[in-house]
């Protein structure tokens, strides 16, 4: 599962998806759920925004929680992409290191 891929289907069914769904897709990138009562919440893997919290109505979930999750798996997409860039250039200098050594 891609997270990018993910974004895409939220942002077209953001007004009509099903509450399962999007806690299946919380599950798979945030991790299990607190769940009390009615309210599942999703701890974020960053400081600042630290839950994100699902209600279900009528079996689906609500149009303003999926674009918070949306803007919880943007960031998430930009935070691994910024960390590959960094490791491939981190590779790229022990590369050269390791050249100018041999």
């Amino acid at each position: 599962m891609y997270v990018e891929d993910e974004i895409e289907r939220l942002k077209r069914q953001k007004n009509n998806l099903r509450f399962d769904d999007l806690v299946r897709i919380c599950q798979y990138f945030f991790g299990n759920a607190k769940v009390t009562s009615s309210h599942h919440h999703f701890r974020m893997p960053w400081p600042g925004d630290p839950r994100i919290n699902l209600q279900k109505r009528k079996g689906q979930a609500k149009p303003y929680q999926v674009k918070q999750v949306i803007a919880a798996l943007t960031k998430l997409s930009i935070e691994q992409e910024e960390k590959r860039k960094l490791e491939a250039e981190l590779g790229e200098k022990r590369g050269e290191i390791r050249h100018v050594t041999e």
